[in-house]
């Protein structure tokens, strides 16, 4: 006997709500379905899944590498099902869809109006977070896909291209370095440099775009981070630096989108043949809405 879809989304459910009570009413059933359906799929298994010693409800060894398995045959078999009823309609129907935060505000605006156009039955379902925890919704099929900045460590997933996004530097606009066309590295290296607090790939991505390696770095400026402070958000970043607080490394989607609004804060272009990230969209290795994936990185690219 094999374990059925309804048994292996209970122990999903009961994995994310740690809970016999609030896992059965995730799943609309009573709590005695669900602890019965978890019984049954401990028994075909022939191993114990969940430990329920004191009201806590922790996976066992063998029940976590259960759910790592079980997440991904619900992700196909969900695949399959939107497949089916996608196959004459591409970006119809539900798609789930994340989006890092320093694209997601600049990108989504004007794209969103074009693909209502292009596709009017689709639902479009949005999340916004960081790229590891986007990465992590795709493989257990919480999302369908996720636009994302390369480079970025992509096992076990396909991407399509969708443009180029430059890094730029910005200063303050009395601060020395603003006097000239562009600004080069090696410039920056002794400065406060203010980037996105650790998580944010645009972090890895800016000193990446420097050159910089570990050994480099004078660890009286980029490393401290402006007194150890870190921005959450690139609003909270620009207005650190518009108050003379130190210099930054910005996305130039986000400046040209209106980000830079204060004329405390002077933009420069950054003399680097790697000042740049790329922009895609991620799907599952194999997905059976990898076509979907491709087509709509393909619209956002007009």
């Amino acid at each position: 006997m094999l374990p059925t879809l309804r048994q292996l989304q209970y122990l999903k459910l009961l994995a994310h709500h740690q809970s016999f009570m609030a896992a059965s009413e995730a799943a609309h059933v009573s709590q005695p379905a669900l602890s019965s359906g978890i019984a049954e799929l401990e028994k075909i298994l022939g191993a114990r899944l969940v430990d329920r010693a004191r009201g806590q409800v922790i996976l066992t060894k063998v029940g976590e590498e259960t759910l790592k398995r079980a997440e991904d045959i619900l992700a196909r078999a969900e695949d399959l099902v939107e497949a089916a009823q996608a196959a004459n309609h591409p970006l119809s129907g539900r798609f789930r869809l994340g989006v890092i935060p320093t694209v997601a505000p600049y990108l989504l605006p004007k794209a969103l109006i074009r693909l209502r156009q292009d596709f009017p039955h689709l639902k479009l379902f949005l999340r916004e977070d960081q790229t590891a925890r986007l990465i992590s919704a795709l493989k257990s099929g919480s999302l369908d896909a996720a636009i994302i900045a390369l480079p970025y460590d992509l096992g076990g997933l396909d991407h399509a291209f969708i443009c180029k996004d430059a890094i730029v530097a910005a200063t303050p606009c009395d601060h020395p370095l603003a006097r000239g066309s562009s600004i080069s590295p090696d410039d920056l290296k002794h400065e406060e440099l203010i980037l996105l607090e650790d998580g944010h790939c645009l972090r890895d991505h800016a000193l990446g775009a420097c050159q910089w390696s570990g050994a480099s770095v004078d660890m009286t400026g980029p490393q401290t981070l402006a007194g150890g402070f870190a921005a959450t958000s690139l609003n909270t970043l620009v207005q650190m630096v518009g108050s003379g607080l130190g210099v930054s490394l910005l996305p130039a989607m986000a400046v040209e989108a209106g980000l830079v609004g204060s004329s405390e804060v002077s933009i420069r272009p950054l003399a680097s043949d790697k000042a740049f990230r790329d922009i895609v969209v991620i799907w599952r290795a194999g997905s059976s809405r990898a076509a979907e994936a491709r087509l709509l990185a393909k619209t956002l690219q007009t």
